[in-house]
């Protein structure tokens, strides 16, 4: 499925490909949370990375923040790079070299139409702002931090990869 995405003030689009387009996995990590907003959380999903393509590039800038293991002294710098709009901070998608075939776009900066999921997963609620509303009940899964299931593996499971 082609993902088409675009920053707020227009000045970034984009395109990637992905076969894992359902926006089911809401982050509520303070980097997410801070960086994409969005009812307190972030909603990532999966594309592959060589078919991204960037129109307004330039105006394209990138974040890697900053965070302080448990029992660590000083801070480490995120692998992952945040990328957002320069001018109207939109965050768009996200790169880490630890899986540099993939790129995790926001579900927020997509324009195509994308799948309501049936279910979804709230992770990293351990560090969840305590005004969020977590969804609760059927349907909805919950993980102090991260679940052993990835992205692909979750569509697999369902039977909801696009070809």
């Amino acid at each position: 499925m082609k993902l088409k995405g675009s920053c707020h003030c227009g000045a970034v689009t984009f395109s990637v490909d992905s076969h894992t387009p359902q926006p089911y996995m809401r982050c509520y990590y303070s980097i997410c949370r801070k960086t994409a907003g969005g009812g307190g959380y972030a909603i990532n999903i999966m594309g592959d990375a060589t078919t991204l393509k960037v129109r307004g590039e330039r105006n394209v800038a990138v974040y890697r923040a900053r965070f302080k293991e448990a029992g660590a002294k000083k801070t480490t710098l995120s692998k992952a790079r945040r990328h957002f709009c320069a001018k109207c901070a939109s965050a768009l998608w996200v790169w880490d070299p630890r899986w540099a075939e993939w790129i995790y776009p926001f579900a927020s900066a997509i324009d195509t139409k994308l799948p309501k999921p049936a279910e979804d997963v709230s992770i990293m609620l351990d560090y969840a702002a305590p005004w969020s509303d977590v969804p609760e009940g059927r349907g909805h899964q919950h993980f102090r931090e991260y679940p052993n299931e990835s992205i692909a593996d979750w569509h697999k499971k369902r039977g909801l990869e696009v070809r």
